[in-house]
């Protein structure tokens, strides 16, 4: 939307800014850095407004939660939408300069009224209304999110309902006003960069533009191809057409980590060769016909890794590497090498830790971007707003499975435990079925008490831990353990047809009380 992949704002603006919208995301276990800032801004005097289907320990740290139904997230934001433009709260000045397609927008949320947003979202309409003033009238505001908003089947349209709000109300492009997605891991924002993106080259530059085309192939001497790539679903689609045969996979976990865990591991199974290239033998890495290990361990490796702020920082190495682990770069140099292919000898240089954009070597860099959006004339495209329309989970509750499954993590804890569960810790917690007060009574559970939860796609065994957090009807477990409780063989692989997103965040599941 705005010609750049990277949060818009610094993690110092959320320390002096008014109003924060915490939207899907946990930070307080998730982001707890980030969190950190984020606390300092409420001690200082910001509201904090988290919405989301549980009251995490992020949300019992803000003046209002917003307890909502599970992916409902743009019927609330285009009911704030409405409320906003009806209220006369909209920057007229900032609309009038700086986007295009209001008009078209603001027929479209015509119908998303309060009332009607409290019967979809299960928020009383008041509690809506204010928290769409407050960010309105606010001079500073943010909203930040995560997978709550992006593991969704619709979740760019996710991500654009919230960008329609900061351009109603001009919060982006000013220090302090922003929008930015914490990324959900290490060096996620460093990736995207460099061009780890299936339709993007380095710096986000459209693949199919023959100018920036030609730019590479000039400066790599070889010939780009006109299209865009597969990004992991499609891979996994590519899988089932027998069009994609050989994978190379490297730091990731896709047997534990995709939804259908079932579905991904045969097709993994399937393939004609699997390379795995990982700091330990994972799920993934034990399908591999070749493993590759690697030293991407924070202490054994050297190099730059880019933040959700866009910092990018200089990583130096403490530790020599195990065993035959090498360095990530030097496994693959050398593979381009008996490919016949010279990388010559890439390593890290000296950083200072820089936030981008910088316009030339010696620019300092910028706290925040889009300050283009305020000047008159705009310089460059102006940001356009979306229409987007509420559609419900793809798998709604019934009778047979009464129950949403949401999937998360916990503080203790990192995606499927391939790096925490590899020793023993005190601190960590094994893997629950979290439920209701007001479902465990129905079911005559107690805490601890052996539970089988089951979807269409699967079952698993998990001991049930009673949660005040959640509200009736909505369950909780976490990708951690899947060693132990394999929780994406529950979860559904409907995917957000724009980004190839699943739907880890919304599926119909029924709980059983069990013996063990």
């Amino acid at each position: 939307m705005f010609g750049a992949g990277g949060g818009t704002s610094s993690y110092r603006e959320i320390e002096e800014t008014d109003v924060v919208f915490l939207w899907g995301s946990n930070a307080r276990e998730t982001h707890p850095i980030f969190f950190h800032h984020l606390l300092k801004g409420v001690h200082r005097g910001a509201r904090l407004f988290a919405m989301d289907p549980r009251r995490t320990a992020s949300a019992q740290w803000a003046e209002s939660w917003l307890g909502l139904k599970v992916g409902t997230d743009i019927a609330l934001a285009n009911a704030m939408a409405r409320e906003i433009i009806h209220a006369g709260l909209t920057n007229q000045r900032f609309i009038r300069n700086a986007t295009t397609g209001f008009e078209e927008f603001a027929a479209s949320v015509e119908a998303c009224t309060l009332e009607v947003a409290a019967e979809e979202t299960g928020i009383d309409p008041q509690t809506i209304c204010e928290a769409a003033h407050a960010y309105a009238r606010a001079d500073r505001a943010m909203i930040c999110w995560t997978l709550g908003i992006t593991e969704h089947h619709t979740s760019v349209d996710n991500v654009l309902a919230l960008i329609n709000l900061a351009l109603l109300t001009g919060h982006v492009g000013r220090y302090g006003s922003g929008l930015n997605p914490l990324r959900g891991q290490n060096n996620v924002q460093g990736g995207g960069d460099m061009g780890a993106i299936p339709n993007r080259l380095p710096g986000f530059q459209e693949i199919l533009d023959p100018e920036v085309r030609g730019k590479f192939e000039r400066a790599w001497g070889v010939a780009l191809p006109p299209k865009h790539g597969w990004n992991l679903s499609e891979m996994f689609e590519a899988m089932e057409r027998r069009e994609l045969k050989a994978l190379f996979i490297i730091g990731e976990n896709p047997c534990q980590s995709e939804a259908d865990r079932h579905r991904a591991e045969a097709l993994l199974r399937g393939l004609d060769f699997l390379v795995a290239q990982d700091i330990f033998l994972t799920a993934t890495a034990a399908l591999a016909d070749v493993v590759l290990p690697a030293t991407a361990t924070w202490c054994e490796a050297e190099g730059t890794v880019t933040s959700s702020e866009r910092r990018v920082q200089r990583v130096r190495k403490a530790l020599d590497p195990p065993g035959e682990a090498r360095d990530e770069l030097w496994i693959l140099s050398e593979i381009a090498r008996r490919l016949g292919h010279d990388f010559g000898n890439p390593g890290a240089e000296e950083n200072v830790g820089l936030q981008w954009p910088c316009y030339d070597e010696k620019h300092p860099g910028e706290l925040f971007l889009h300050s283009r959006l305020w000047k008159e004339p705009v310089e460059g495209s102006r940001a356009p707003f979306s229409v987007v329309r509420y559609r419900p989970q793809v798998e709604a509750p019934d009778e047979q499975f009464p129950l949403v499954l949401t999937t998360g993590r916990r503080l203790d804890s990192y995606n499927t435990g391939v790096q925490t569960a590899a020793l023993p810790s005190p601190l960590r917690r094994k893997e629950s079925l979290d439920i209701s007060f007001a479902d465990a009574r129905r079911l005559g559970l107690s805490e601890g008490d052996p539970v089988r939860v089951s979807s269409r796609r699967g079952s698993v065994l998990a001991p049930a831990h009673i949660d005040p957090s959640l509200q009736a009807g909505v369950v909780f477990m976490t990708p951690h353990f899947q060693d132990e409780v394999r929780v994406n063989a529950l979860t559904i692989d409907a995917t957000d047809p724009k980004s190839g997103t699943a739907e880890f965040k919304a599926c119909a599941v029924r709980v059983e009380r069990t013996e063990r």
